[in-house]
C-alpha cells in the first residue's frame, strides 16, 4: 500500500453544498455567529501543528476580538491511523458524535495515516469567556 504524503489539510465540502442536517447541529452549541463545514481527510493526508487565526471568519463577521472557538465533531467511530492532537494531547478512540473543542490560537494537528477516509464536522463560533 504505502502513502505519499503529498496532500495537506484535507478536503472541505463547499458551504453552499452542505446537507440540511449540518446547521441545525451547529446551532446547538450556543455560540454566536456559528458556521460549519464538513471535512474529509483521505489516507496519507496530514495537517502539521498550527494555530488558526480565523482571519476570513473574523472578516465575514466584522469582529476584531479573539473569542473564536472551534469544535470538531467526529462523524464516524475512530479507526486505526486517524489522529488528532490538541495542545499536545492525543485524541484517539472517539465514537461518532463525540467532539473536541479549543479556543483561539490553540495549537493542533491532524493526520490520516490509516487506510480509510476520516470525516469530521467543524463548527466555528464566538463564545463568551467565563
Amino acid at each position: 500500500r504505502g502513502h505519499r504524503y503529498n496532500k495537506y489539510t484535507g478536503d472541505m465540502i463547499d458551504f453552499k453544498q452542505l446537507p440540511d442536517w449540518v446547521m441545525p447541529i451547529a446551532k446547538t452549541t450556543g455560540m454566536a455567529n456559528v458556521g460549519a463545514s464538513l471535512y474529509k481527510m483521505t489516507p496519507g493526508c496530514i495537517l502539521p501543528t498550527h494555530s488558526d487565526t480565523y482571519e476570513a471568519y473574523k472578516k465575514i463577521h466584522k469582529i476584531t476580538h479573539n473569542r473564536v472557538r472551534r469544535l470538531v465533531v467526529f462523524l464516524e467511530d475512530w479507526q486505526s491511523g486517524h489522529y488528532l492532537e490538541v495542545n499536545g494531547h492525543a485524541i484517539l478512540n472517539w465514537k461518532a458524535g463525540q467532539w473536541v473543542g479549543w479556543n483561539y490560537s490553540c495549537p493542533h494537528m491532524a493526520a490520516n495515516i490509516g487506510d480509510t477516509d476520516r470525516y469530521t464536522m467543524q463548527i466555528t463560533g464566538i463564545y463568551e469567556p467565563e
